[in-house]
């Protein structure tokens, strides 16, 4: 039948009308900014740095290697590596990124920095109010303006935050019995080349 498709359209939307009336989960709009609507875990806007620990300069798990400056479609991330490794919120000397900007006014949110990130270094947010009258000067983050801690990566995103965290973990604990390993091993092949010299005693004097 000829408008069909338009009839029943019309009809499920006078449907919604009416019963939003005197059913509430047919109202679709709430009166923002006052009323808020919670935010979808999968829900995602623009990247932001993770750190752990409490200093956001030493716990940045970001090492500067810049594959997701390579790989970012637009180019809006901007990465100077630093020259020298520093120590991390543990002490451990890493590469730290001495410049780490994310031009928000070209970045298009496809999350490809986060899938090519080999140390989860960088996720997606869910913050959208942005709004800003300086295009160039607001809207280009910098490192610390990109910094959050690991524990609101675990309130935007729990169940994605969890599984990192338990997978971290575990290569964490598999380079840490690794390194004993190869600690006792250097011990090892030093105690035995201590032992195997040849004791060299002064000649006795006529």
């Amino acid at each position: 039948m000829l408008g069909e498709g338009i009839i029943k359209g019309m009809a499920e939307t006078a449907r919604n009308f009416l019963g939003s009336y005197v059913e509430e989960e047919r109202l679709t709009t709430v009166q923002y900014p006052e009323e808020r609507l919670p935010q979808q875990e999968a829900a995602r806007n623009f990247p932001f740095l993770v750190y752990d620990g409490d200093d956001w300069q030493k716990g940045l798990r970001c090492v500067a290697c810049q594959i997701c400056e390579k790989e970012c479609p637009p180019q809006c991330i901007y990465i100077i590596k630093d020259a020298v490794k520093k120590p991390d919120y543990i002490g451990k000397l890493q590469f730290q990124p001495k410049v780490f900007d994310i031009d928000t006014s070209v970045c298009m949110s496809c999350q490809i920095c986060v899938e090519v990130c080999p140390f989860d270094a960088i996720k997606m947010d869910v913050e959208f109010e942005l709004s800003t009258g300086d295009r160039f000067g607001e809207l280009l983050l910098h490192k610390q303006e990109l910094a959050k801690p690991n524990r609101y990566y675990h309130k935007i995103h729990p169940a994605e935050a969890g599984e990192v965290d338990g997978r971290l973990s575990v290569e964490k604990a598999k380079a840490e019995a690794k390194a004993r390993v190869d600690a006792e091993a250097k011990a090892k092949t030093a105690a035995a080349t201590a032992a195997a010299k040849p004791v060299v005693t002064a000649a006795a004097k006529p």
